[in-house]
């Protein structure tokens, strides 16, 4: 696409200066201006009306021929170059990167992948099912095509380098997950994310255990390491072949979920605002005002730490997320009546890739 419209420049910019030193020319051997523009008009395009004065001399002619030579030249140069763009789809590709960015702009609370791998490809694919909004980055031109064949945003660069990062809209996603299988680079990216924007929720892939304290320290807000869940997995098949067995089954899975329903109970998330009364409060508190509507099963604090059956004499603070197990009526209006960031984490059944 450059070299088309490199070439079209070319021949424009030719063309136009072929008609200026025409028109100069025969300004200098004595015509008007109307004359000289008349006379270089007819003279590029073929009309052939006559000349508006007499060609007689030598020079008069040859600069004329010069005219024909160089206006004719510069104008085929520019329908060749337009030729070779509409004959190898460059416009379709302009206008489809356009849109493209278009889109990708107007991305808001949005997932970014870097890298599209088997665990990317993973994360995409259960993004999709849940209706969440993702853009992926890869160096890989074969991968990218791969993502757009599936209908994802793409967009092919190098993830470690924060111009990339700034035109898939890092200052406005709300999570990033950064899945190459190269730690070194894992780190590098969490550190550039983290300094575009520190409110990031950045999850990183990790294949050595000391590679965990790096991402940590570089800003990641939790580290998944493939071998380590491979083999947690591998030794609950050896363990707990049935229950395991049981619980994969997507049959199970919906039987479990229509089980709940039946009893009207899910699993939530409730973050407090900077409103809620219940900021301050503790866990304890928190739970005899919901009047046995739900119980909290885990709390993940505004810096992102996790804390799993937390001790009912914390305290609450601004932007602390709950995790909340309880009844469905219910819990909406908690959330309302306290000033709480309701969202629906899902019923109980397998875990979201991001989760």
């Amino acid at each position: 696409m450059q070299s088309s419209f490199k070439r079209i420049a070319v021949g424009t910019a030719f063309f136009v200066l072929t008609i200026i030193v025409a028109v100069v020319g025969y300004l200098l051997y004595g015509w008007s201006l109307m004359e000289a523009i008349y006379m270089v008009v007819i003279t590029i395009f073929g009309v052939g009306y006559g000349e508006v004065q007499p060609v007689d001399t030598t020079s008069e002619r040859m600069f004329t021929i010069a005219v024909i030579l160089a206006g004719t030249s510069s104008a085929l140069y520019i329908v060749g170059g337009f030729v070779q763009m509409i004959a190898g789809g460059e416009i379709n590709r302009a206008f489809d990167a356009q849109r493209k960015k278009n889109t990708i702009s107007n991305l808001n609370n949005h997932v970014i992948i870097c890298g599209f791998g088997r665990i990317a490809q993973v994360i995409a694919t259960h993004l999709v099912e849940a209706a969440q909004e993702f853009v992926i980055i890869d160096n890989d031109k074969e991968k990218i095509a791969i993502a757009e064949g599936l209908g994802y945003l793409a967009q092919e660069g190098d993830a470690t380098d924060e111009n990339i990062l700034q035109s898939v809209g890092i200052e406005k996603a709300h999570v990033l997950a950064t899945v190459l299988p190269n730690d070194a680079i894992n780190v590098f990216i969490t550190l550039t994310a983290r300094e575009l924007n520190p409110d990031l929720l950045i999850l990183a892939r990790g294949e050595l255990p000391s590679t965990e304290k790096k991402l940590r320290l570089a800003g990641a807000n939790h580290v998944i390491s493939p071998a380590t869940v491979s083999g947690v997995r591998m030794v609950n098949l050896i363990a707990r072949p049935t229950g395991t067995g049981f619980l994969e089954q997507k049959d199970q899975q919906n039987s479990l979920n229509d089980l709940l329903a039946q009893i009207e109970v899910q699993i939530d998330e409730l973050t407090l605002s900077a409103y809620s009364p219940l900021v301050g409060k503790t866990i304890r508190e928190l739970e005899i005002r919901g009047k046995g509507a739900f119980i909290v099963v885990a709390l993940r604090r505004s810096n992102g730490l996790l804390l799993t059956h937390p001790n009912s004499s914390l305290i609450l603070d601004c932007d602390d997320t709950l995790i909340v197990l309880g009844h469905q009526e219910e819990l909406p209006k908690f959330a309302r009546y306290y000033q709480l960031n309701h969202t629906l984490h899902q019923k109980v059944s397998q875990p979201r890739i991001l989760n």
